[in-house]
């Protein structure tokens, strides 16, 4: 069964509230595989301040694969310092050359250490668990995939015991990036703070009471206006030249780094000058992509555990860590939580003319790494 076939035969859901409900997630099939890559030390990395550098890391995997797979849909998730994603057996062997030129790229470029592994759905199923997905639509523009079933998680530790590892390409090999970026400046906090949130279940724990943990937070929250969202409703603040010029240089393909900084620097400066502007030009209307932008923020998922970047106040913050405190007491969950002054987006655009443009977002002080910190050290 192609990617296409299976993926895009779910339905998309809307409501984010009905995010465990288990009959809108549909099992992989056997024969497809789990794609998992993410920086390690990204603690080091994070508390070098180089955030930008680990989520231009993390959203390379999802933008060299979907390249390397032509744009055809298939299931990701970005983790922050990572991400995730599954492929049908037809493009196993692209995804692979992609995440092994990625993990060349990481090293040469942004100077980071990123391990990446390819798990078969089968090998995750004779452990007892499972990989299954669904369909989360933010808007009309696009979906995003979330993941149940603990599998995505257990490929996720293999990778980092050093199974099923992919080997890094040779010196030199550029992965095709086109269209990632991180033009926006980071989007400082409207109602108080920035909250990165990661909430997964204690081995073994009831799944009805986790999910009526997941599903109390999200009430939480959506009792918040828009939700959390930390995307202002004009869209992110803009600049030039911005922040991550030289990051955007890096994914460039051909000929010395000053030179494609400096193609970058003249083609952002087009670009900021057609949104700075208003300026409607060749079926590009700034207004329409900036109200997309903000639709399309995946700032909340579900990958075998919760993750959210909301823009909240002391309250709500107050709020969401009592609930998963008196749950975590309870043996129901592990969590961690971390409270910054801004978020950051990392952007996803293979057309600026097609409006399923995709736009991550992070805490822009230590994000959903310093969250999972935040977790293990509940473990520990």
């Amino acid at each position: 069964m192609t990617a296409e076939s299976f993926y895009g035969s779910i339905p998309v859901f809307r409501g984010f509230t009905s995010l465990m409900d288990p009959a809108l997630y549909a099992p992989l099939p056997d024969d497809w595989s789990i794609g998992v890559g993410d920086i390690v030390d990204s603690t080091k990395a994070i508390a070098a301040q180089r955030y930008k550098a680990v989520n231009m890391a993390g959203a390379a995997v999802i933008a060299a694969v979907t390249n390397a797979l032509e744009g055809r849909e298939f299931p990701f998730v970005f983790g922050g310092d990572g991400a995730s994603f599954a492929v049908a057996p037809d493009d196993l062997g692209r995804a692979r050359e992609a995440l092994a030129a990625t993990a060349t790229w990481v090293r040469e470029d942004l100077d980071l250490k990123m391990r990446v592994a390819l798990v078969p759905v089968s090998a995750i199923r004779a452990q007892g668990l499972d990989v299954r997905v669904a369909r989360f639509g933010p808007s009309a523009n696009l979906s995003y995939a979330m993941f149940s079933g603990g599998g995505l998680a257990w490929a996720d530790a293999a990778m980092k015991r050093g199974e099923f590892a992919v080997n890094e390409a040779p010196a030199g090999t550029q992965p095709d990036l086109s269209g990632l970026s991180c033009r926006f400046e980071v989007m400082p906090a409207a109602r108080g703070l920035i909250l990165s949130v990661l909430v997964m279940p204690v081995r073994g724990a009831d799944p009805s009471a986790f999910r009526k943990v997941i599903e109390d937070v999200i009430h939480l929250v959506e009792r918040s206006p828009d939700g959390g969202r930390p995307v202002p409703p004009q869209g992110p603040p803009l600049t030039w030249p911005s922040q991550g010029l030289d990051y955007e240089a890096r994914t460039k393909r051909g000929g010395p780094l000053v030179v494609r900084r400096a193609r970058v620097l003249a083609y952002t400066l087009f670009v900021y000058l057609i949104m700075r502007f208003d300026l409607n030009i060749g079926g590009f209307v700034p207004n329409v992509y900036k109200r997309q932008v903000v639709e399309n923020s995946d700032f909340r998922k579900y990958d075998d555990g919760l993750r959210m970047i909301l823009d909240c106040t002391p309250q709500l913050e107050r709020a969401l860590s009592d609930r998963l405190a008196a749950a975590a007491r309870d043996g129901i969950v592990r969590y961690g939580l971390y409270p910054q002054d801004a978020a950051m987006m990392t952007c996803f655009t293979p057309s600026a003319l097609r409006s399923d443009h995709v736009h991550f977002i992070d805490g822009a002080r230590g994000g959903y790494a310093s969250a999972a910190t935040a977790l293990k050290a509940m473990m520990a």
